[in-house]
């Protein structure tokens, strides 16, 4: 997971949605991406109340594509993939995630996505930002869930739909699949999200 000055709240809520999965042999990888808005350690000393389940590293802000490359390389599970800080995990995500994965090196899935209009379903397709696409035939970055070899093998690139690309990557040299799967509970409702802001830019123009 990877942190930049998110509500505490919707943190926690993240966080608690992995402590809570009924597949227990996970470790959580939180990477604090330089926030500045946590003056009472707040994430930090609720990461001491779970040491035995999550890792804490911070650095100076480089982006989420830096910081999850840098969780991967900290990792030591066979499997990796990726929660955002406002999102949610159902109990059943990741024992979900390793029935699909059985015969494949990375999955993506569909979300369950939480929205306050119909247009809320719609993101700027990524090769041409002035369309949009929903989100269910896109490729998003926390519903990734693979071998950690493909993810030490090809590295997140910081820019607009980075995940899909890294997915794109993937095709090439190993075998990958785009699932069904409605455990990953996707928040579309949030104002200040990267995809929230380019939306609002491109109605202003």
């Amino acid at each position: 997971m990877s942190v930049f000055d998110a509500d505490f709240k919707l943190i926690k809520r993240a966080i608690d949605s992995v402590l809570n999965q009924d597949f227990q042999n996970f470790e959580l990888i939180i990477i604090d991406d330089g926030s500045h808005n946590d003056i009472n350690n707040q994430l930090l000393n609720y990461v001491k109340q779970n040491e035995n389940k999550i890792t804490y590293l911070r650095h100076l802000n480089c982006g989420q594509s830096e910081s999850i490359n840098c969780g991967v390389i900290n990792s030591k599970g066979d499997y990796i993939t990726v929660i955002d800080a406002d999102d949610e995990y159902s109990t059943t995500h990741l024992s979900s995630c390793l029935k699909e994965i059985k015969n494949f090196d990375l999955i993506a899935s569909t979300t369950k996505t939480i929205v306050d209009t119909e247009q809320d379903y719609y993101v700027p397709d990524k090769n041409d930002p002035n369309k949009l696409i929903h989100v269910d035939d896109c490729i998003l970055f926390a519903t990734l869930f693979g071998k950690k070899t493909v993810f030490s093998n090809i590295k997140f690139k910081g820019k607009y739909a980075a995940d899909a690309n890294f997915y794109e990557l993937a095709t090439k040299k190993y075998l990958v699949k785009k699932v069904k799967l409605r455990t990953y509970i996707y928040y579309r409702n949030n104002p200040n999200s990267m995809v929230s802001k380019m939306k609002k830019l491109k109605i202003q123009e």
